[in-house]
């Protein structure tokens, strides 16, 4: 058996997979294993197919793969959706009293084990116990001590009282003892526990989590699939810091609200998908000419339009580096795990407020729905540091003074910053229009002036990259002939395919960017290489394009835009077959 175990639960939307997942993956991470899943749904409320997998083990796991070991199908549907993940080992468990279950047919070699779930969770206090019944089975099933079930339960229903808490243990005993009673079988499946201690979060809490740490406290958004849970963290959370979360009406006055806050000098952020962006894109020019510091998170899904609000994709881009009209300097920041979103938010606000300039963090529905574990020691809050830029007070405001003794916001510093004052500050007041304006804020078409402020924004960047270090992550050998590009949450998937790439015999080089804009030159590391393959989930290679542009060479492209992130074996195999093709080709990974 392998050393990791991949387990899943499908059925319809509605019929709770997402809380039985979530259950059974905090089991796991309080026992001491790692954890990494990933889910499937569909875009509507009741109805259609969803489904939540779980990868597990005592090592440090970053990625879904093509094997699924434990199979809770509370469809028959769930069966054929993972039939290709299925395997002679495999262990599928199904109602089969159930009037939709009863000609099931298991595939291949695959053990079959029917389990009266319903039956059993009535008779443990309620038919709604089903899914518990199928957890106790499957702890049953892969030699994991049920005990480690209780303090889930006891976190998930615990508000609902101790007799629901007590019903549900018992629910989940009760799918143990039968898999016991039952089934003379011999799975050869082992969860060993250990006593480390993890956090197990997914990437939209990160990334509030990350907002906190920050020193934000203004938050505006409008519930959009896949950046809600961002807001939904906040909720409750920021207020403990003197924060406030405001549910807009909808994107545009939520970025509205949020750069009215900034301009009042609390550290803000909104977070949206694709057509929130679109949405927003004026105010994002107005956020820029007015050089107000601003967060905005744009995690992406499948497009254009509406698309598939619950499928993956990293579309967006483009839209990221040029959106808006004219020409406005910004920051592209897009983690590439789950921990760094808690850590490039905290950059996204250094970077705003230090060159007061908007900044996209850019992440995606992989990383926002995936939940991972980590240790408590990745999220060290004496690490943060909180720079909030060349703001002046009373004591030098002075030297930013015309000889009328007006403050100049807009002053042409030679770095592009300008001096920054908080309401209320002593000589500080001034406006700012959305028109070109002068040094006081004054709007003005005069073209000599109008030059100066688009060159004095635009050296803000150029200062920028002359001030941080925007630079790449790189793993594999550095030396190898042929190199790997990645951006966003496809790290994880390739950092593992390496591994299967070595166990084939391929030396490969990786490098994973952070930073889209600024982003670091790989000029070098491109010539350095025989072949060079970007790897990125849309239809166009996006990024591909971005990198030929800076290197002027071709490369390879993987592009995936099925809606379904990468898989770790899936990628080391289209490598293998991108090497194997001729020079300058695009492989589309075609739908599982």
């Amino acid at each position: 058996m392998p050393d990791d175990l991949n387990w899943a639960i499908g059925g319809e939307a509605g019929d709770g997979i997402d809380s039985t997942g979530k259950i059974f993956a905090q089991a796991l991470s309080r026992a001491g294993r790692h954890v990494f899943t990933s889910k499937d749904f569909a875009s509507r409320i009741r109805g259609g197919y969803t489904a939540y997998k779980v990868r597990t083990s005592v090592d440090r796991v970053e990625s879904v793969v093509d094997r699924l070991d434990i199979l809770i199908a509370l469809t028959e549907r769930t069966i054929h959706e993972n039939e290709d993940e299925l395997h002679d080992d495999s262990v599928i468990i199904y109602d089969g009293e159930r009037t939709t279950m009863q000609d099931v047919e298991v595939p291949g070699d695959a053990t079959a084990l029917e389990v009266p779930l319903k039956r059993l969770a009535e008779d443990a206090g309620g038919a709604i116990m089903l899914n518990v019944v199928a957890l106790g089975a499957a702890c049953e099933v892969t030699n994991f001590p049920i005990e480690n079930l209780d303090e889930s339960l006891q976190k998930r229903f615990g508000d609902k009282g101790e007799a629901i808490v007590e019903n549900n243990k018992q629910a989940a005993r009760m799918g143990q003892e039968y898999v016991q009673e039952e089934f003379d079988h011999e799975f050869g499946y082992d969860l060993e526990t250990t006593d480390e201690d993890y956090v197990l979060l997914n990437g939209d809490e990160a990334i509030g989590m990350g907002a906190i740490a920050a020193g934000c406290r203004f938050y505006a958004g409008y519930p959009i699939t896949p950046a809600t849970d961002v807001m939904e963290y906040l909720t409750g959370r920021i207020d403990q810091f003197g924060g406030k979360v405001v549910q807009a009406e909808d994107e545009l006055s939520a970025i509205n609200m949020t750069m009215g806050a900034a301009r009042a000098g609390a550290r803000a952020m909104t977070a949206t998908s694709g057509p929130g962006i679109d949405l927003m894109t004026e105010t994002f020019g107005l956020v820029a000419t007015s050089e107000t510091p601003m967060v905005i998170c744009d995690v992406m899904r499948s497009g254009p339009s509406t698309g598939m609000p619950t499928k993956q994709e990293q579309g967006d881009l483009n839209m990221t580096l040029y959106g808006g009209h004219g020409e406005i300097p910004r920051f592209v920041v897009a983690p590439t795990n789950i921990s760094e979103c808690f850590w490039k938010t905290v950059e996204a606000f250094n970077l705003a407020e230090k060159y007061q300039t908007p900044v996209f963090l850019v992440s995606d529905l992989a990383m926002a729905v995936t939940e991972q574990t980590f240790p408590p020691e990745a999220f060290d809050m004496d690490e943060v540091e909180v720079d909030r830029g060349k703001v002046v007070d009373e004591n030098d405001i002075d030297a930013w003074l015309d000889e009328k003794g007006r403050f100049q916001a807009h002053f042409p510093a030679a770095d592009g910053i300008s001096p920054r004052a908080f309401p209320g500050t002593t000589d500080g007041a001034h406006m700012t229009t959305g028109l070109e304006h002068d040094e006081l804020g004054r709007r003005t078409e005069d073209t000599e002036v109008r030059v100066e402020q688009v060159d004095k924004r635009e050296r803000k960047v150029q200062t920028a990259r002359e001030e941080e270090d925007f630079d790449y992550r790189e793993y594999g050998d550095p030396d190898a002939d042929t190199l790997v590009i990645s951006w966003g949450s496809n790290e994880g998937a390739m950092r593992e395919g390496l591994e299967f790439l070595a166990e084939d015999g391929y030396d490969i080089r990786f490098i994973s960017v952070p930073y889209i804009f600024p982003r670091p030159d790989l000029t070098e590391e491109v010539e350095a290489a025989d072949d060079v393959i970007v790897v990125e989930c849309n239809a166009t290679g996006q990024f591909a394009d971005v990198i030929e542009h800076d290197v002027l060479e071709r490369v390879d492209r993987i592009n995936k835009y099925t809606g379904v992130r990468f898989k770790a074996d899936e990628l080391a195999d289209e490598i293998k077959q991108t090497l194997a093709g001729d020079a300058g080709t695009t492989t589309e990974v075609e739908a599982e």
